[in-house]
């Protein structure tokens, strides 16, 4: 009972000046012991499961298939003994004792790869299955609840709102589909990419701005971007390739919204005021491959394109409505403002980034762009004179003749082209356009036009071999939605949408850590001895 009396007096008067002696020492007592989370380390944690896998599954009735040992190793090798550091600021320093964050983050790691979708489950799988608890780091029967892991994703996520975007807007149309089989939805403003690159050119973008994913990604690009970089896993960090390619994300049947006045109690159709939409960072999209609108998110990826396991680099998600052209704007501005750890020399993107202005922006920050031509703008362009260019960049002459490639000099930074019927010292031209022994030559340089004149030549072996590499973004975008589900979730906010993104990319370095080191881990001598 004294106990009792002195705890209540004391919280009673919590807020009563610090300067008397008495109540500073019961905040010391109260607030020191229940600080911060424990920062247990990876070592501690592994010694964990070895104690509780041989209390619960040596010797009993529990039993482990071969489906368990690959989660064990999958976890094993994932460090996350430094979350408690990196979210030391996002705790407070008074109340209980919170559930360790490495534990919850591994158990949220564990939760998409075994293709669960719900929290709500999750936690009941928690309960029911001590495998999961263990390799979580709880012990069986004391779990979180599901309220502690939605405490614990606010606090990886940089901003008070959980959406971008008010929640009361106006409805927006639909927009245009593709006019043939498989063709993506067109631009609404063919002029909107130049308008933009030409802003963002003209201005100061080197200065980071912002965004409430900030957090989640610097503790990806620091727990698991850098691993894979470390072992190899992502190629050459000077000269490090980059492919972009955007995919939908579908994240209901329907838009979610009501009305939030009283114009259709008087009657009036068509009304124009705002609604109040559940997802308002949501809206509707064209889907070219399964040819049907969709209502959700554009999610535009990036990956590392000479990773052996085409590994995930950095996601955005956009609104469904948005053009790939403009995603990757946005996203590659982005990225270069947070990207630390190595040199992005080359991007790779299909034909629906074929417009000038993405040309001009990637070669402003010295980065070469290889990017497919658009079958509806792949004509001749005029030269100086007479004198004309395929798509491929190939000049043409008076006498409708390709030139041969002569070279390139890398002091002027251009192609250099000679006559295409001179042979040697011999030229067939009947009409020939110059008395040079060796016929016409020519100069394309690089600023000239970035589309056409490139450095990698088109139609040329090496463009081949480096434009395939672009299925890399086309395949770490099928891991993420179809083997690892990511539509099979029902969230409401972009915070859980990205949380749910960024622990999908994550599970993905982890895969490739394990093959990586599949030869070289022997888990079940090492628990069993």
């Amino acid at each position: 009972m004294f106990f009792y009396n002195f705890f209540k007096k004391h919280l009673t008067f919590s807020k009563r000046p610090h300067n008397q002696r008495g109540y500073s020492f019961s905040f010391a007592i109260l607030g020191g012991v229940f600080l911060l989370p424990s920062n247990r380390s990876h070592a501690a944690y592994c010694e964990f499961v070895t104690s509780q896998i041989r209390l619960h599954y040596v010797g009993g009735i529990l039993t482990l298939i071969p489906a368990d040992w690959i989660l064990l190793e999958k976890l094993w090798i994932t460090d996350l003994s430094g979350t408690a550091d990196f979210l030391k600021d996002q705790y407070g320093r008074r109340g209980p004792k919170p559930t360790d964050p490495d534990c919850l983050l591994r158990s949220y790691l564990l939760m998409i790869l075994t293709k669960q979708p719900s929290i709500t489950r999750w936690v009941d799988d928690l309960r029911r299955t001590p495998l999961f608890a263990i390799m979580s780091g709880f012990e069986p029967g004391k779990t979180p609840g599901i309220g502690t892991f939605y405490d614990f994703f606010p606090r990886l996520w940089n901003a008070h709102a959980k959406n971008s975007k008010p929640h009361e807007k106006r409805r927006k149309q639909k927009p245009k589909k593709g006019t043939k089989k498989g063709e993506k939805a067109p631009t609404t403003s063919p002029g909107k990419v130049a308008r933009l690159v030409a802003r963002l050119l003209g201005g100061d973008h080197t200065k980071r701005s912002s965004q409430p994913f900030d957090r989640l990604f610097d503790f990806f690009q620091s727990n698991f971007l850098s691993v894979s970089a470390d072992l190899g896993l992502l190629g050459s960090l000077d000269s490090l390739a980059i492919a972009g390619d955007g995919t939908p994300v579908v994240t209901s049947s329907l838009l979610r919204s009501k009305s939030i006045c009283n114009c259709r109690a008087q009657g009036l159709e068509n009304c124009r005021h705002k609604r109040f939409f559940s997802q308002p960072d949501c809206d509707s999209g064209w889907d070219s491959s399964r040819e049907r609108f969709f209502n959700g998110y554009h999610l535009y990826m990036f990956t590392a394109s000479d990773s052996p396991h085409d590994l995930p680099v950095y996601p955005r998600l956009q609104p469904a409505s948005r053009h790939d052209s403009l995603s990757l704007i946005v996203s590659s501005i982005e990225f270069s403002q947070r990207f630390s750890l190595g040199t992005v020399y080359r991007v790779i993107l299909d034909a629906a980034h074929d417009a000038m202005g993405i040309y001009q922006l990637l070669t402003h920050h010295h980065v070469e762009p290889i990017i497919d031509l658009n079958s509806h703008t792949a004509k001749n362009v005029p030269l100086a004179g007479d004198f004309t260019m395929t798509p491929d960049g190939v000049p043409v002459c008076s006498a409708n003749v390709k030139m041969k490639s002569n070279g390139f000099d890398r002091q002027k930074n251009c192609h250099k082209w000679r006559c295409g019927l001179s042979s040697g010292t011999v030229n067939t031209c009947s009409a020939p356009c110059s008395t040079a022994k060796y016929g016409r030559t020519f100069l394309t340089y690089l600023g000239d036009n970035p589309r056409l004149i490139t450095k990698t030549k088109r139609g040329t072996k090496e463009w081949t071999l480096i434009y395939n590499r672009r299925t890399a973004a086309e395949r770490s975008n099928k891991r993420e939605k179809v083997d690892y589900k990511l539509e099979s979730a029902r969230h409401r906010s972009t915070m859980m949408w990205y949380m749910r993104t960024f622990a999908i990319m994550m599970c993905q370095h982890i895969d490739a850590w394990r093959i990586y080191r599949k030869d070289s881990l022997a888990l079940k001598s090492i628990i069993f001895g």
